[in-house]
């Protein structure tokens, strides 16, 4: 690298070899920075419990970037020697549905939302900060960080090493905080609610820079702080997978972790009744779930006759999930129905649009994603309540893939490639 280069000091938790959605911003960020004069020196945990992993994304890391790890004690590890595979399964996201939850359930979400604030990996903060704040005074050409979270536990580290060293600070809310879907469920009491929202105004009006990846998030969040918000959304990568041949089935695909509070019984029923009413569609019908599936989406899968037709790959590596995506007939989308939601763009949302098959979106109203969908000319967006529409999106799709035209001609998906999105962080770490 040339020495020239700005520098730039990131700290995140999420780094390969974890896998899943959280990693792949900052991955695809730090390999297009240098492009743009700017040299990353990535800060993450040296010992992290990664909830999903996946050692193919260490190939992606270029070995002229400097990487520092910091010890880092994660409180799942003892839960799991207490509680299991429940305590998994939670750090991972899978919150039961509460008619489900039994009383380890519920013991496991009090602690966690009333001992961890803001989160789980707290305990990372005070080494952390110890840490960098003498590897900054070794490294004095060193005149910006950034974190991102979640864990928003990363940005109390960076509102640290403002007050302490006056650095320029940029905190990346890949998702919002005290507002995101989960953080209802988490059994909060009223003093825990009230320290996230002090840590939350902390945060976002002590840090120079802010960055949110949706509208809504931004709206939200020009209400707590006067400090200037940019939004630079998740993206897609330009990754060669070879010749993919479609599957030969009509496969409805779902690609990543389907959650609890995801479940559009809306969907379900559709299905059967279009399975009932049309013996072709029923033959030629099949969901493919890729990822970790919850017990709740399984059941009401069950409920609705649809597991005979159902294909559980359960967790892939990125690579899989980028085949998956390509070979599938049409991808579908799912977002919590909740007002909360409205802001949260699914990272997988862009992987879709650069696999150029047709998506089936389902959210709430007015969800940004819906307007990427639309705006790009990608797929067809519907409503919970919307089961008609559903139906016939499901039939318009089949009909063409009958005809073997089921495509999609997306516009304007260049603004979201990860290269060009690198370049608008540019411009934010080198602005005066």
């Amino acid at each position: 690298m040339n020495k020239k280069n700005t520098k730039v000091l990131i700290i995140c938790y999420y780094w390969p070899p974890a896998g899943g959605p959280g990693v792949q911003r900052w991955l695809k960020f730090v390999k297009y920075l240098p492009s743009f004069g700017i040299e990353p020196i990535v800060f993450v945990p040296e010992n992290a419990d990664y909830p999903l992993m996946d050692e193919k994304l260490l190939n992606e890391v270029d070995s002229s970037i400097t990487i520092i790890k910091g010890k880092i004690k994660e409180p799942y590890q003892l839960a799991k020697k207490i509680a299991g595979k429940k305590a998994k399964t939670m750090s991972s996201g899978m919150i039961p549905q509460n008619r489900n939850q039994t009383k380890w359930d519920k013991l496991l979400l009090w602690v966690r939302g009333n001992f961890f604030i803001p989160d789980a990996r707290i305990g990372w903060v005070k080494p952390s900060v110890n840490y960098l704040e003498n590897y900054l005074k070794q490294n004095p050409d060193i005149k910006t960080i950034i974190t991102t979270g979640p864990p928003h536990s990363v940005h109390l580290i960076g509102m640290n090493l403002k007050q302490r060293l006056g650095v320029k600070w940029i905190a990346d809310f890949r998702d919002p905080w005290t507002t995101i879907g989960y953080h209802k469920e988490l059994k909060l009491t009223n003093k825990a609610q009230n320290k996230h929202l002090q840590l939350e105004h902390d945060v976002l009006n002590t840090a120079d820079q802010i960055i949110v990846t949706s509208k809504t998030t931004r709206k939200e969040f020009e209400l707590k702080t006067k400090k200037p918000i940019a939004i630079i959304t998740n993206g897609y990568d330009i990754i060669n997978v070879g010749k993919i041949e479609l599957d030969e089935k009509f496969t409805l695909a779902h690609i990543g972790s389907f959650l609890s509070n995801r479940n559009p019984r809306v969907l379900w029923k559709a299905i059967k009744e279009l399975r009932n009413e049309n013996e072709v569609f029923k033959a030629a019908f099949e969901l493919k779930l890729i990822g970790k599936v919850s017990d709740d989406i399984l059941e009401t899968l069950k409920e609705f006759n649809l597991l005979e037709c159902t294909d559980n790959r359960g967790y892939v590596d990125n690579q899989e999930a980028l085949i998956q995506m390509r070979a599938s007939q049409v991808l579908l989308l799912v977002e919590i129905d909740s007002e909360d939601t409205k802001g949260i763009i699914p990272g997988k949302l862009f992987e879709y649009m650069a696999a150029e098959r047709p998506i089936l979106g389902i959210g709430p109203d007015d969800s940004d994603f819906f307007s990427i969908i639309t705006e790009t000319n990608v797929g067809q967006n519907a409503l919970y309540i919307e089961k008609e529409k559903i139906r016939l999106i499901l039939l318009e799709y089949f009909e063409k893939y009958q005809q073997n035209n089921l495509k999609v001609y997306g516009m304007g998906l260049q603004y979201y490639s990860r290269k060009r999105l690198t370049e608008k962080l540019a411009h934010l770490i080198t602005k005066k």
